[in-house]
């Protein structure tokens, strides 16, 4: 039984006659009746009984009715799923986040995605750095959302978008009083950060732009610890925007006044040379996420080619 058989069964048993069959499927009427024959030899079944309302389906007939037309539109559903995914309208894709980007413009950008491509499946990896470079490596993700990721050879990158810095401070905390925090008032405070390289290298430079060299606490593992460390009241962190949407008891934000650019750069990372339709789709979501944020006023941040 193959599937042409099936269309000529379905046919015959939708008309009701073989002549109308026969001419809605452009074959004459002997062969199109010897392969109705030929599939009730091979089911050993009668499909079909003649009456006075014309050639009506059996009880074995109207199984296989039901079954062959569940076969022809999986068929036709699996060969829209393959257009769509050539398109990069369905499939999976694997997406690497980690840090704390992932409360904000990471979620934003991937809710934004998955609305215009609902049949696509995402799938999270969330790891830190090292798994992150060996998922894109052994293509578990196509593409990773971080902060900072080390230069290697064959990953390559772009900036997503900037986040300004907020200052995360206990309640408790004499500076909590005020709506605004001059970068100055940091002086004599103790910082805390994550450990990633670019987090301490850029609260160093923001810090020595306003004249004073900061005192650092050990660092922590990221910038959610970090956050959560300043319930003590004994120190403070410089955090990204999205770290606002994340609420703890007795953690309160509060922005900063400074002389230069306070921000945190998110970048987005893959392995170099590789493409896909659902990659492709995913990097045309980011290049309209850069440009309506750059529409809004939020930080610019113009998209570039892969370095």
């Amino acid at each position: 039984m193959d599937l042409r058989q099936l269309n000529y069964f379905i046919a015959v048993a939708e008309e009701k006659h073989i002549g109308r069959a026969a001419e809605r499927l452009h074959v004459s009427q002997p062969p199109l009746t010897r392969h109705i024959q030929a599939l009730e030899a091979e089911l050993g079944a009668k499909l079909f009984r003649r009456t006075p309302m014309g050639m009506l389906p059996t009880q074995a007939g109207q199984i296989l009715l039901k079954e062959a037309l569940g076969v022809r539109a999986s068929l036709a559903q699996a060969a829209q799923r393959v257009k769509q995914a050539a398109h990069g309208q369905a499939g999976q894709i694997g997406v690497g986040i980690y840090g704390s980007s992932v409360f904000g413009v990471i979620a934003e950008l991937l809710a934004q995605f998955t609305s215009t491509h609902p049949d696509v499946v995402v799938v999270l990896n969330h790891a830190q750095t090292a798994d992150q470079v060996a998922a894109l490596r052994q293509g578990r993700v196509q593409i990773v959302f971080e902060r900072w990721l080390p230069d290697e050879p064959d990953i390559v990158s772009a900036p997503l978008t900037r986040e300004r810095l907020f200052l995360a401070l206990s309640e408790r905390h004499p500076l909590a009083q005020q709506e605004t925090v001059d970068l100055e008032a940091l002086q004599g405070e103790t910082l805390i950060t994550g450990a990633a390289p670019n987090l301490i290298a850029g609260a160093l430079a923001i810090c020595r732009a306003h004249g004073f060299e900061p005192r650092f606490a050990p660092p922590v593992h990221d910038v959610v610890t970090a956050t959560l460390s300043v319930i003590t009241g004994r120190v403070l962190s410089l955090v990204p925007e999205s770290m606002l949407n994340v609420r703890f008891p007795g953690i309160t934000y509060r922005p900063l006044r400074c002389r230069v650019e306070s921000s945190m750069e998110v970048r987005h990372y893959r392995m170099k040379g590789e493409s896909s339709p659902l990659l492709d789709a995913l990097l045309g979501t980011i290049e309209e996420f850069i440009q309506a944020r750059d529409a809004a006023s939020i930080p610019p941040l113009r998209p570039a080619d892969w370095d």
